[in-house]
């Protein structure tokens, strides 16, 4: 078995258009939530969001390319070869055969769904975009990274809702360490600021009118998010040996599911999850310094995630340092494992936590450590960041700085 290292990040979203803007913002806990201004937001009941702002897919993409693909898609093409820069990796025929690329999606090509719909039902038109079906198609990402970079090993998409990134990174990690793919391209992107989604999350009830306030007491739910994050997973001897860039490790995996109910999560599933990375990698619990929680700023997850800390780590769970960066750029649905991940690496490689922003009133269902509102000097060895979605299936990826 190999130890992996990640050894180049690529990052979209609304803290920033690359992975130093992105982390220059996390540093500074500076939050990317404002007025939604991809639609006409009159007709929901929530206002804000966390968008990719003054983006513009003609500073990226041909026009008639741009138009084949949706904005999801855009992002994750964005990111990894942003990603595969960054690491110098060179992409000869032979790595390009076997470098496997596995993406995570959880609502897939939503705007271009939504335009098709727009167009049969409001506009009365008889046909939509000839194109609609392979810009919706969850998998477009992993596709369009494949033809980009013209890599033709192993590709797929994994949607497990909010854990699909995480899944996607956790599987990546496994395929390297095992020898299956020399070289993995990992992550997920999302793109969720069309008006029927929209309708469809205020239907749940669980978006904040407001900001996302995770492990506060006056929270009052999550706050949506887009963008792309993709790293870059190689064997650690080759890494080194070519003198690569490494940012830290990948160390560990677990998964499990709740099988308990569709929507309310469970703190039994997500602490199985914690406790299986930490077996997988080898780390006992006292070895965790810091945990990117995946911190939705909703009532029940927040409260819950507190517990199953708490039921892993037991009196260690006091002397951790916690954050949730949702509270910076939303949650990003499928994406959110890949960009909370390339958070949690940044911070072992940097010395620096990122903080919860927002924050105002400590709650004692939340009673733990969070780092609020301003970012805090640390060096940590060893760090998880977690994932949990709806349906009860929970990811958890353990890190170790370089």
């Amino acid at each position: 078995m190999h130890r992996v290292a990640i050894t180049g990040l690529g990052v979209i979203c609304a803290l920033g258009k690359n992975t130093k803007e992105f982390w220059n913002a996390l540093q500074q806990g500076r939050v990317g939530i404002g007025p939604i201004t991809a639609i006409d937001r009159s007709c929901l009941r929530f206002q804000n969001g966390a968008e990719v702002r003054d983006y513009n897919p003609t500073d990226y993409f041909q026009p008639k390319q741009a138009d084949l693909m949706d904005r999801f898609a855009q992002f994750a093409v964005i990111a990894a070869k942003e990603a595969v820069k960054d690491a110098g990796l060179e992409l000869t025929p032979e790595i390009c055969s076997s470098t496997a690329v596995i993406t995570g999606a959880c609502v897939g090509g939503q705007s271009s769904e939504d335009q098709g719909f727009y167009d049969i039902y409001r506009s009365n038109r008889n046909r939509v975009h000839p194109m609609t079906i392979p810009k919706t198609m969850a998998n477009a990402g992993a596709s369009l990274i494949c033809m980009e970079l013209g890599i033709t090993g192993p590709a797929f998409t994994i949607s497990t809702a909010c854990s699909s990134a995480a899944h996607a990174v956790g599987l990546g990690y496994s395929m390297v360490a095992s020898g299956a793919a020399p070289v993995a391209l990992v992550g997920g992107s999302e793109a969720p600021f069309s008006l029927g989604l929209l309708k469809a999350w205020e239907a749940l009830r669980v978006v904040s009118p407001g900001t996302c306030r995770p492990f506060s007491k006056d929270r009052s739910g999550m706050i949506l998010g887009e963008g792309g994050a993709l790293l870059v997973l190689e064997p650690l001897e080759i890494a080194k040996a070519r003198g690569a860039q490494i940012y830290g490790e990948v160390a560990g995996f677990g998964m499990s599911s709740d099988a308990c109910h569709i929507t309310h999560p469970s703190s039994d599933g997500a602490a199985a999850a914690m406790q299986r990375a930490l077996s997988n990698a080898g780390v006992a619990p006292e070895q965790v310094g810091y945990i990117n929680a995946h911190g939705t700023g909703t009532e029940v997850n927040d409260s819950t995630e507190t517990a199953a800390i708490r039921k892993v780590f037991g009196a260690h769970a006091d002397k951790l340092a916690i954050s949730s960066t949702k509270s910076m750029h939303g949650h990003t649905l499928g994406a959110a494992g890949a960009l909370e991940a390339a958070a949690a690496v940044l911070a072992l490689r940097n010395g620096v936590l990122p903080p919860t922003a927002n924050y105002t009133t400590p709650d004692p269902a939340c009673d733990l450590d969070v780092i609020p509102n301003e970012a805090r000097k640390a060096q940590v060895d060893c760090c998880v960041s977690n994932s949990f979605a709806f349906g009860g299936l929970n990811a958890a990826l353990v890190f170790k700085s370089a």
